[in-house]
């Protein structure tokens, strides 16, 4: 049997990372983590192969190889998902689709796929197999049955070219114990996190490790801190161990939830088992929309203290927050402003609030019928799903106005400056080499400090940091370089951002 693993083409967009990677020569940020998982859980003896659209193009003669085509993806890949679908019903090839995307909407490709292989695979992808084995495919596999993450098997990383990615990707747990209403989290994998072992952790580090990676390891939990007593217990001394054992080859991020402030060893666990980022979900300072959106992890408290406890402890804050809440008040885009400039939050995305399908913000509106259409996926795109209480022209003209300001060069440099003053870093235990910097670096002098617009602030940031915090050096280009990607995407979306 012949499998073709196709991962659609990522849109340009903030997190995709287009216009940053460039500077150091690679196609994509993360290879698809899911895909390879899940082609592990195949028949050892059938041939595989992987087509990752965003470091490679899907041929012809690719598709016309396999006898199946495995697709997975998320909403906002949906256009390219269309494309390849298109072309191997063009040349006659079974699909079997899977994913987030076709979980939560597979109505919409009722007619197109083959065979959908719906929620976590460890459970639905072993009954496809048998029935295609006894030669009686259906269309439809599906459960609601939440997997043990124990039984999930390493990825299938032979299948992926490591030169052309920025970092690579594990997941520890699925689920989140909180349940914000406008987050599809809870609704795909459930509000208790289900875990692998230490050993099992332990076990994917050292394979990437075997196979030659070193530099950015991504956790992509949606929740990393969901089960505490877990991770301080068990997995955080595991990794520290081994990140000793293997002289730190890692650097380590992921996403946790606010409330990881209120725990001092926690961090300090995380920063000593290699952890350097983590990106939080502060949403808004809006008391009253924290309440409307059940964000109560992040009510009442001072949530710029929360952030710059945790910068000085180790580690750098990226953060998510959104506009468009019903409670939201006409001066939520100042207040806005002046939090993400106080906070020293670079990597600050601001988004409309949507709601995607499965929410249990999708169902209060669809009860108030208020729901327009679904969602492109890309929250930045300046389009919402639904009838805003806030008038729509001040909605879309008060979220101009946030991008236009905090993504432009005076107030970016800024926040980079204040955030690398606040920026308490451990000491570092050993540094290896890595040619993409410097050649970022000289980028980045070309691009950014001769022919950019933004030159003066550039070079301010440069002098400033390489004699004032010369450690922090790499990271002052890197968020240099961050900022340049951001105005990118938003330059054709917002005439005059320079």
């Amino acid at each position: 049997m012949k499998i073709l693993l196709v991962y659609p083409k990522y849109p340009d967009t903030f997190w995709g990372f287009k216009y940053a990677l460039k500077f150091i020569s690679k196609k994509a940020s993360f290879p698809p983590l899911g895909l390879l998982t899940m082609a592990a859980m195949l028949p050892a003896e059938w041939e595989k192969r992987l087509v990752d659209i965003n470091v490679n193009p899907l041929k012809d003669q690719d598709l016309l190889w396999a006898d199946y085509v495995f697709i997975s993806a998320m909403s906002i890949q949906k256009e390219s998902v269309k494309t390849v679908i298109s072309r191997c019903k063009a040349l006659g090839v079974k699909i079997v689709a899977g994913g987030p995307l076709f979980t939560s909407i597979p109505e919409e490709f009722e007619g197109d796929v083959d065979h959908l292989v719906l929620n976590e695979a460890e459970i639905t992808l072993p009954p496809f197999l048998d029935d295609l084995k006894n030669g009686r495919l259906k269309h439809l596999y599906t459960s609601g049955q939440r997997a043990d993450m124990r039984d999930t098997p390493l990825p299938l990383w032979e299948l992926a070219n490591f030169k052309k990615y920025a970092s690579m990707n594990i997941q520890y747990s699925r689920g989140c114990p909180f349940d914000c209403e406008f987050c599809n989290i809870t609704a795909l994998y459930g509000r208790v996190p289900r875990t692998k072992e230490k050993e099992q952790v332990a076990a994917e580090m050292e394979n990437l490790y075997l196979r030659g990676w070193k530099g950015s390891l991504f956790f992509v939990d949606d929740n990393f801190i969901g089960n505490k007593a877990k991770l301080k217990k068990e997995i955080l001394p595991a990794i520290i161990e081994w990140m000793e054992k293997r002289n730190h080859p890692f650097t380590l991020f992921t996403e946790v939830s606010i409330n990881l402030s209120d725990d001092e060893e926690l961090i300090h666990m995380m920063v000593q088992a290699g952890f350097d980022t983590v990106f939080i979900g502060i949403e808004t300072p809006n008391e009253e929309s924290l309440a409307e959106c059940g964000k109560l992890q992040n009510k009442n408290r001072d949530l710029i203290a929360c952030v710059k406890k945790i910068q000085r402890s180790g580690l750098e804050v990226q953060a998510g927050f959104i506009v468009g809440f019903d409670k939201d008040p006409a001066s939520i885009f100042e207040q806005l402003i002046v939090f993400i400039q106080k906070s020293g939050i670079a990597t600050a995305m601001v988004g409309l609030l949507n709601a995607p399908r499965g929410t249990k913000l999708y169902h209060r509106l669809k009860k108030e019928g208020r729901l327009l259409s679904a969602i492109s996926g890309d929250n930045t795109d300046f389009s919402i799903n639904f009838k805003s209480k806030m008038n729509h022209e001040a909605l879309i003209s008060g979220y101009r106005k946030v991008v236009h300001t905090i993504y432009s060069p005076k107030h970016y440099y800024a926040r980079v400056k204040k955030f690398l003053k606040e920026y308490k870093p451990t000491q570092a235990k050993t540094f290896h080499f890595k040619f993409s910097r410097l050649e970022a670096g000289f980028k980045s002098i070309f691009r950014l400090g001769i022919i950019g617009r933004e030159r003066i602030y550039y070079w301010k940031l440069f002098f400033w940091s390489l004699f004032r915090r010369p450690r922090l050096f790499p990271l002052a280009i890197t968020l240099a370089i961050y900022g340049f990607h951001f105005r990118k995407i938003f330059k054709h979306r917002l005439p005059g951002l320079q």
